[in-house]
């Protein structure tokens, strides 16, 4: 099986927070995620934003690392339109619109939907989607 994680759960691993044992728990029970290809951007900024000096570094370089691993969904022409649609049907930003589209094409609602976002997962819960985390 597979999981589909959002930046949100993502950075549990990398920075302590509410939730982050439960998350971590929740990944470690399946090593294949799938994330979209805008993480990389968002993922860092938000190391960015609350982390600093070595632990900062430490975390951008955890997390370069760690995205090889990953399977990336590329948010082509097909992927943006989707995302254009959840976005006006749904009523949620654009970032979270391309996360949920990336899902759909990597096979929403098989594959679960792992965020801690809340107005994500309320998204992802309209769309009947398995939801893990928030």
């Amino acid at each position: 099986m597979s999981l589909y994680v959002d930046t949100s759960a993502l950075m549990k691993g990398y920075v302590d927070e509410v939730d982050s044992d439960e998350c971590e728990s929740i990944l470690r029970n399946d090593r294949q995620w799938i994330t979209a290809e805008h993480t990389f951007v968002e993922g860092q900024s938000v190391l960015g934003r609350v982390l600093e000096g070595y632990d900062l570094a430490d975390a951008l370089d955890m997390f370069v690392a760690n995205w090889s691993s990953m399977v990336v969904v590329d948010l082509d022409h097909e992927t943006s339109k989707r995302a254009a649609e959840y976005a006006v049907a749904l009523k949620v930003r654009a970032l979270d619109a391309l996360h949920l589209a990336a899902a759909h094409r990597a096979g929403a609602p098989r594959v679960p939907f792992v965020t801690y976002d809340v107005r994500l997962a309320i998204a992802a819960r309209a769309l009947g989607w398995t939801v893990l985390g928030g």
